[in-house]
């Protein structure tokens, strides 16, 4: 079973803030809340460690592309088997949006409950507005 999960925000912060935060990796925790920690191992691998409901979980994610102020895109290289995007749109010199799309295969019960009962996408829904939070504090102040 595959699962899609598409999410997307709007923030009062310029599309170069909303890029800055989500670019630099030590910002992913703090908006992030299933993410216990992110460590660089090198320009286009991360190791993640989750802190999900009923599992802990960690893998490696590569960067499958990069292209600053659009759009950040990688695929997991082992651990779990999910891909995903994160786009970056520019609607005034003020405003911008932030989508996340995750396509993923869930494993074990507890992520096939999740899939199914969108809990996968109220988390997601969630972490996007943290997010909002924290570039709109940081695009006023």
């Amino acid at each position: 079973m595959s699962a899609t999960l598409v999410e997307t925000v709007d923030i009062k912060a310029p599309v170069f803030v909303s890029w800055a935060l989500w670019s630099d990796v030590s910002n992913w925790p703090k908006f992030l809340s299933h993410v216990r920690r992110v460590d660089r191992l090198d320009a286009q691998r991360f190791a993640w460690q989750l802190q999900l409901p009923g599992a802990d979980k960690a893998f490696i994610a590569e960067l499958t592309e990069v292209v600053p102020e659009d759009r950040i895109a990688w695929h997991t290289a082992e651990g779990v088997d999910h891909a995903g995007v994160v786009t970056f749109h520019r609607l005034s010199d003020t405003t911008s949006r932030v989508t996340l799309q995750i396509e993923y295969d869930p494993k074990g019960f507890v992520e096939r409950l999740g899939a199914l009962t969108n809990l996968d996408s109220i988390l997601a829904n969630h972490d996007l507005g943290e997010f909002q939070k924290l570039a709109e504090t940081t695009a006023a102040s």
